[in-house]
């Protein structure tokens, strides 16, 4: 009753003219730290007052009392971070966020919001999983994209066509759905099946429908190899021609014959937002990518699903095509030109291969290391199940070109992990602590104020979270304490499952998730909706 009342006073007192009146009594004072509004100024030693799940006031509260005070004293205090491209909702309720609900690898590294349904894949209908979190909440905030290649899926299976003039309008009618339930935007995954099917002209037609709803287009493009520039444009034509901001996710330079064409890219990102055009980009601060290694296959081999990619693989004729292609995407795509660039992360019909190299495995295997065996190795793991791998193909001075553009934003385009034995990419633990350790203190590629914007204000401005990414009198009290001289991320390709460092304190709508350094249980996660 007593937090209610505070609250209440508060609320009457701006009514009455005096939006900055200060209640005496505060759920939660942080004392003393450097504040980080968000919105990429230098910060100010000030103390913030927490009443419920907002922010009630900023400056000198050393009269008032709290149920919990904290003296941050030489901590940045800093919005919580919102990770615009998460996987923390896979294919099942039994894996990420339902299964580490506590969120602990996001969580210790400020981070606070998760945005899911990236890469043209989400939950149809995605209620489904609004529900089942607000039945079972997580310790982070979740919001998702309705996907373009899992309404593609629905409608059209894995056909490699266009759809009639009716289906169209059922796909369109799954995006009015989807975002009508709450949905921030429409994603793709133009380089996955059945995404890769799709003209630019249906995406296009089904972007429309997000911008009706103020919704934003964002996209794993065509290629991010040899043909990134053409996929690039794409993507800006999607969002020009749709009416709607439009954004390049995970953005990197992938294969060492395009290594520095990010001075390219960014320069066609720039000449769209010169004539107009809302443009945004983000990234995961790594020089690997990672995902299903059917992304090494020629797209031709994966028309049809699973089954129809197991017949052309018994094909002799078929499979030696297939293989030739495969040896091409090794030297100039994602396998960086050697066997060993590509490093198995899970394996489900295998755990025992999982962090091996395609080298090492075929060393293991006593048989020769070549491109050509590496290939052949590459279709029986599919055969067998599939695996999801990490590739070593991107150049670090790409990296830091991209981070530095004044629109890209850091995400992790990972999840909510946990010990496993699986052998993860390790920005599910480190993607946010990385940046503010070794790219900003380290390496000093930019201000922390400006890295901190990029990570909070950015990405709430960018899907219209209007009272989060910011700490603000009336903000949602989504709030991490950091300490700018320790934050780092720990986990390596070799050893992914070890926790950021740095973070002190870690609030979600006003409650302790991170106390002290340690996790307190507790889990006051919201659904988020596009309002």
């Amino acid at each position: 009753m007593k937090k209610f009342c505070s609250l209440l006073l508060i609320i009457l007192l701006a009514g009455c003219g005096q939006p900055n009146a200060t209640p005496e009594h505060f759920d939660t004072i942080l004392h003393g730290g450097f504040v980080y509004s968000g919105d990429d100024s230098e910060p100010v030693v000030t103390d913030v007052g927490i009443v419920g799940d907002r922010v009630v006031a900023i400056g000198d509260l050393s009269g008032g009392d709290a149920e919990l005070r904290l003296d941050v004293t030489g901590q940045a205090v800093v919005p919580g971070f919102i990770d615009i491209h998460s996987h923390a909702v896979r294919d099942s309720f039994d894996d990420g966020i339902f299964r580490w609900p506590d969120a602990e690898n996001q969580i210790r590294q400020g981070v606070t919001t998760v945005i899911g349904g990236p890469d043209g894949s989400s939950p149809l209908p995605i209620t489904e999983t609004f529900t089942a979190l607000e039945q079972s909440p997580s310790s982070v905030n979740f919001g998702t994209f309705v996907g373009h290649g899992s309404i593609r899926e629905l409608i059209l299976g894995d056909e490699a066509r266009p759809p009639s003039e009716e289906e169209l309008q059922l796909m369109r009618d799954e995006v009015r759905k989807g975002m009508e339930q709450g949905a921030y935007g429409l994603s793709s995954g133009l380089i996955y099946v059945p995404g890769r099917f799709a003209t630019t002209e249906e995406v296009i037609e089904l972007a429309k429908v997000a911008a009706e709803y103020d919704g934003i287009y964002i996209s794993h493009m065509r290629e991010e190899g040899l043909d990134v520039l053409k996929s690039v444009a794409e993507t800006i034509r999607i969002g020009e021609e749709g009416g709607l901001p439009t954004q390049l996710t995970h953005h990197k330079i992938v294969g060492a014959p395009m290594w520095g064409k990010s001075t390219e890219t960014l320069k066609l990102v720039d000449e769209a937002i010169a004539r107009g055009v809302d443009v945004s980009i983000d990234q995961y601060p790594y020089t690997a990518s990672s995902t299903s290694l059917t992304i090494l296959f020629p797209g031709w081999s994966l028309e049809g699903g699973r089954p129809s990619l197991l017949a052309r693989m018994a094909d002799p004729e078929q499979r030696s095509r297939m293989q030739s292609d495969i040896v091409y995407r090794i030297e100039v795509d994602r396998g960086g030109n050697d066997p060993a660039n590509v490093v198995l992360a899970n394996c489900p019909h295998d755990n025992t291969i999982n962090g091996l190299n395609l080298s090492e495995l075929l060393r293991q295997q006593e048989r020769e290391v070549s491109k050509e065996n590496a290939a052949e190795l590459l279709m029986e793991l599919v055969e067998a199940g599939n695996c999801s791998a990490v590739f070593h193909a991107i150049n670090a001075d790409d990296v830091i070109n991209i981070m530095r553009h004044p629109v890209t934003m850091p995400a992790s385009d990972g999840g909510v992990e946990g010990p496993s034995d699986r052998v993860p990419h390790p920005r599910n633990y480190g993607t946010f602590a990385r940046v503010l350790g070794y790219y900003v203190r380290e390496l000093g590629v930019m201000p922390l104020h400006t890295a901190i914007h990029k990570m909070t204000m950015m990405p709430a401005d960018r899907i219209g979270l209007k009272n989060r990414g910011r700490i603000a009198q009336g903000a949602i009290a989504d709030i991490a304490v950091i300490d700018p001289a320790k934050v780092i991320d720990k986990a390596t390709f070799e050893n992914p499952h070890q926790y950021a460092e740095g973070a002190q304190h870690v609030f979600v709508s006003g409650e302790a998730v991170l106390l002290n350094g340690e996790m307190t249980g507790v889990r006051p996660g919201k659904v988020l909706r596009r309002q």
